[in-house]
């Protein structure tokens, strides 16, 4: 108990439960560290000072974030509150470090060995689960080697050795997740002329990840097509991909022409490289990335699927 006039404090299976941190590991702390520094109850018994046990509470979020005991014990209260504001950013500096050097690794090996190529994505979609593994290893790869072929890094047979090789790996990947009954119904596909595909299986497991009911043409469908596969399958929205290599001036045309031809309650959605660079398209969602993507699918939702 308190003694009158003297700093509140906490008993340690008080602290064991306020802070997360066992008995055994606060006296090895305070007998390694010098930290805490309990004072003495009236039945002799550890008593921690309520400053002591929020610096504590500091510590063991650090922890958490893979910092060393010995570097925060001597730390006050200010340090320690400045620490885990910056953890979170420093943890995902870190990680954005670690995917590059994931990336150029795996890019290093494209167009030498397929099969060992093909272990080593497996590995980590074992290791990452799908949506990681598509957001971290998938996308960024893809960039690297259209980047490094259009480059002259890679030979042509070089960058198709890949594009089989990654899209053998996402068709497992999207094979292996549930089948969503759920709306939106969106059809992806490309237009002739775009043979590209790994960007529309990228995308497929995402918006199916997020329960959108996908149906996948694959690539180089004709817009007639196009309309009556909307038709017929009630789709409520049309994904086009383009990649880089698809010719710039003619992207605007292409999906305009597509969007008279489609009813007004079905949405446009262009994605892909090919459309980084265009300014807005009437009655068309501009899709640079993944991310935009999923975007679309909540705004999609939120509209209450209403034509944007």
């Amino acid at each position: 108990m308190t003694q009158p006039g003297a700093p509140a404090t906490l008993g340690i299976d008080a602290v064991e439960r306020e802070t997360r941190l066992s008995k055994d590991v606060l006296r090895a702390w305070e007998k390694r560290y010098g930290f805490p520094l309990p004072v003495r109850d009236a039945l002799g018994q550890r008593a921690y000072p309520l400053e002591q046990v929020e610096r504590l509470r500091l510590m063991k979020r650090l922890l958490e974030q893979g910092l060393r005991p010995g570097r925060l014990a001597g730390l006050q209260h200010a340090q320690l509150t400045q620490l885990v504001r910056q953890a979170p950013r420093a943890a995902a500096m870190c990680a954005d470090t670690q995917a590059q050097a994931l990336v150029e690794t795996l890019l290093a090996g494209v167009g030498r060995d397929p099969a060992a190529l093909r272990d080593a994505l497996r590995q980590q979609l074992a290791r990452l689960g799908v949506e990681r593994f598509v957001e971290q290893v998938a996308a960024p790869l893809t960039t690297a080697v259209g980047a490094r072929w259009a480059e002259g890094g890679l030979d042509i047979f070089e960058e198709h050795l890949y594009t089989e090789t990654m899209a053998g790996i996402l068709r497992h990947a999207r094979a292996a997740l549930p089948e969503a009954a759920g709306a939106p119904r969106i059809l992806l596909t490309s237009l002739p002329g775009e043979a590209h595909g790994l960007g529309l299986g990228m995308i497929e497991i995402l918006l199916a990840l997020d329960g959108a009911s996908c149906i996948a043409l694959g690539t180089g469908t004709p817009p007639a097509s196009i309309v009556r596969a909307v038709e017929r399958q009630g789709a409520d929205i049309v994904a086009l991909s383009f990649s880089a290599a698809y010719p710039k001036r003619q992207v605007g045309a292409a999906v305009l022409g597509l969007r008279r031809l489609l009813p007004d309650r079905v949405q446009l959605w262009a994605g892909g490289a090919g459309v980084a660079a265009l300014g807005a398209i009437e009655g068309v969602r501009l899709l640079p990335t993944l991310a935009s993507g999923r975007a679309a699918l909540a705004a999609w939702r939120a509209g209450g699927g209403q034509p944007g």
